[in-house]
């Protein structure tokens, strides 16, 4: 618990209606998608990179936690206040400051929500490709901090591709700016990119300069059914070897599948194994000649059935089908534990297998979906958390997972971090010294380790336990 004259500090800076110490209001700030649940001491609501150097620079003197937070949307613990301490909410901090037409940029606050600020730049003609899947709530902030991707990847990159600069408060309450609005600049360590994607751990992200692109003419969109996963995969890495890069090339596999023939009345024929959704943007004709070469790559490759989308409407109705997914796996069981494991695109056929071996050898369904065009599967271990020992079997299908992924040469998170749900994991993926590296950085950085202490490292697992336990 925070002393009160702690409280009237935070009130200072902010003022006394941008601070809560209610345990209601605080609920509200307890949680992620990862349903783990850290009450903190205090939330606040700064206004700009001022109150959040001050806060920083209080919490050093006090030696109190600070945990920034987005939208609270990710799904490995990150902006969780583990330690109680502060919640820093950076929702009020959400202004475009200035779309740059001529060079293709855009200067932003934090708390500026994704879809919000494409929808904004589209209508001058822009475009700014990531994608998640969350981006009808979470903010550029947090897509940064976390190096958010999406469906669009495959084309465009991730979140760290677009970010040109940053100004970012430090652990000990200096206001700094990295990099900048010119598409080069290579003086000094690049210290934009080592920020996006540090979960918060290093700096608080205050404003982003943004690159943005042209907006494409046109899209078309398809879906695709296969009677197998390999004939999916197969027909992915044809489809660029052919020299064609979609927008996206989402997967689903029979499991997903199942799901969502028991949710909705959509018609997917029942010999129907694997499902890829594909798009191509750009110029008009180009797409339409792009659509016609993938339906020829594809077709000697266990195609069930085709749908391709002559409307708008229905381009939508074929996204529908994934949207669809995450609200029909509650039908599988009520509780899930959504990873994102990563591997080259070729191996996708043979991770499902290890997948579908693994759910056998621990009798847990386990659905799978995702990107299959950069091999980003997303993982979902559903069980049921009142059963006795599910939640146990679970935590060991999971490793089993990660090395699986690892064996084939990927990574355990693609898009959605470590936090600290993968902090345990670290280890399999990274060798020791990779791991002093990082803690060298952390430590040279935030000494008192105030800033979003217990993410990414494990040297704080013992005290997330405990909090765990007090929770």
């Amino acid at each position: 618990m925070l002393a009160p004259r702690v409280i009237r500090l935070l009130e200072d800076i902010v003022g006394s209606e941008q601070v809560t110490t209610d345990s209601t209001d605080m609920l509200c700030y307890s949680y992620d998608a990862t349903q783990q649940t850290f009450l903190p001491d205090a939330v606040v609501f700064p206004e700009n990179a001022e109150q959040v150097s001050l806060i920083m620079k209080m919490a050093n003197v006090e030696n109190i936690p600070v945990f920034p937070r987005g939208a609270g949307s990710g799904f490995t613990g990150g902006s969780l206040p583990t330690k109680g301490g502060v919640v820093l909410v950076t929702s009020r901090m959400d202004r475009i400051i200035e779309i740059d037409e001529d060079n293709l940029v855009a200067t932003v606050q934090p708390g500026v929500v994704t879809e919000q600020f494409q929808q904004a730049v589209e209508k001058v003609g822009l475009f700014y490709p990531p994608d998640p899947a969350s981006l009808k709530f979470s903010t550029l902030g947090g897509n940064a901090a976390e190096c958010a991707g999406g469906p669009r990847c495959v084309k465009y990159g991730v979140t760290k591709d677009y970010i040109l600069g940053l100004q970012v408060v430090t652990p000990q309450g200096d206001i700094i700016r990295t990099g900048g609005a010119t598409m080069k600049g290579v003086v000094g360590y690049d210290l934009t990119k080592l920020m996006v994607g540090s979960e918060g751990t290093l700096g608080i992200i205050t404003e982003l300069i943004i690159k943005l692109l042209p907006l494409p003419e046109a899209k078309k969109t398809m879906l695709i059914m296969f009677n197998s996963i390999d004939g999916a995969a197969q027909a992915v890495s044809a489809i660029i070897r052919g020299k064609i890069i979609p927008t996206t090339l989402e997967f689903m596999d029979a499991a997903t599948i199942d799901c969502v023939r028991k949710a909705t009345d959509m018609e997917l024929p029942e010999q129907a194994q694997a499902v890829l959704i594909v798009e191509v943007d750009g110029d008009a004709d180009l797409i339409e000649k792009q659509a016609k070469r993938i339906l020829e790559i594809v077709q000697p490759l266990g195609v069930v059935a085709t749908r391709v989308a002559i409307t708008a409407a229905e381009s939508e109705d074929i996204w529908k089908v994934r949207r669809s997914v995450s609200a029909s796996l509650r039908n599988v069981n009520p509780d899930k534990f959504n990873e994102d494991i990563c591997v080259p695109r070729s191996k996708v056929p043979e991770m499902i297998r290890k997948v579908d071996l693994i759910a056998q050898k621990y009798d847990i369904p386990i659905v799978n979906f995702g990107h299959a065009g950069d091999g980003n599967i997303h993982v979902n271990i559903m069980i049921d958390s009142k059963v006795a020992d599910q939640a146990e079997r679970a935590e060991k299908a999971i490793k089993e997972v990660f090395a699986g992924a690892l064996a084939l040469g990927g990574t355990m998170s693609g898009e959605h971090g470590v936090g600290n749900t993968k902090a345990p994991y670290i280890p399999m993926e990274l060798d020791p010294a990779a791991v002093a590296y990082m803690k060298a950085i952390k430590q040279a950085l935030d000494p008192k380790n105030v800033l979003n202490p217990g993410k990414i490292l494990l040297e704080d697992l013992e005290t997330i336990e405990q909090a765990k336990q007090a929770n």
